[in-house]
């Protein structure tokens, strides 16, 4: 059995997913955009939002479904994935606006039964070559626009020669995240990483482009149900080709 707040684990994060394997802990009720899939070789613990919870070996969350690790796990492998992305259809047929979705129509899974492998496969390694031109660049210049200050999606529509509305859609589409929330993914990483460097809080959420310390720590809450120091023991893994 983990601690409270146990998140010792190994993170790849890349356009439309997020991939954590390691020491998964509890976390408060929360919800985010993405499907998330949790499995592992020993029991943990899910909540929902109405209190139930139940002892599972996997599960399939779906996006912006209240929920909340109960009890964490030693060795797990926790992943993200933008509703959009195509792997997406294969784990969450049915979106539902409670946890219940995988009690009542059979989402509560054994590992290995939705083919795990290729879930993870599909996660982590987007096709970049079929991506728009002005797409594949505006990700490219997305972490350096984020070191400098505020990221706004018209000055970046300016920079690779497209109207707001047009890269709002292709990005949306292509990347598998709307504009806005791949950019919250981004200051998140670098926040973390920034917390895991023994930075402070406040020094974090200001190197990551948040407002504070408390702004950091809501949105942190909001898609983790955790708070940005109990990341800090993740380890990286830095994705290779981005220039």
């Amino acid at each position: 059995m983990t601690g409270a707040n146990a998140w010792t684990a190994t993170m790849l994060l890349r356009p439309g997913s997020m991939v954590m394997t390691g020491e998964i802990g509890t976390t408060a009720l929360h919800a985010h955009h993405t499907v998330q899939v949790l499995t592992s070789e020993t029991a943990f613990r899910i909540g929902d939002v109405h209190g139930a919870t139940a002892s599972c070996r996997a599960v399939v969350i779906p996006p912006n479904t209240g929920h909340r690790v109960v009890e964490g796990v030693a060795a797990a492998t926790l992943i993200h994935v933008a509703p959009e992305a195509k792997v997406s259809a294969t784990l969450c047929p049915e979106y539902a606006d409670t946890v219940d979705v995988w009690v009542r129509h059979g989402a509560m899974l054994t590992p290995g039964s939705i083919g795990m492998s290729a879930i993870v496969a599909g996660a982590v390694e987007p096709d970049r070559s079929a991506w728009h031109p002005a797409v594949r660049r505006a990700w490219t210049e997305l972490p350096t626009l984020l070191a400098d200050g505020p990221v706004r999606l018209g000055d970046l529509a300016q920079r690779v020669h497209l109207s707001e509305s047009r890269l709002a859609h292709l990005f949306s589409t292509e990347v598998g995240l709307p504009f806005r929330a791949y950019v919250r993914w981004l200051r998140m990483q670098r926040a973390i990483r920034l917390v895991a460097a023994g930075r402070t809080l406040t020094e974090a959420a200001h190197g990551a482009g948040f407002a504070d310390s408390a702004h950091l720590n809501r949105v942190c809450h909001s898609m983790f149900g955790a708070a940005p120091s109990d990341f800090g023991k993740l380890r990286w893994v830095d994705e290779p080709g981005r220039s």
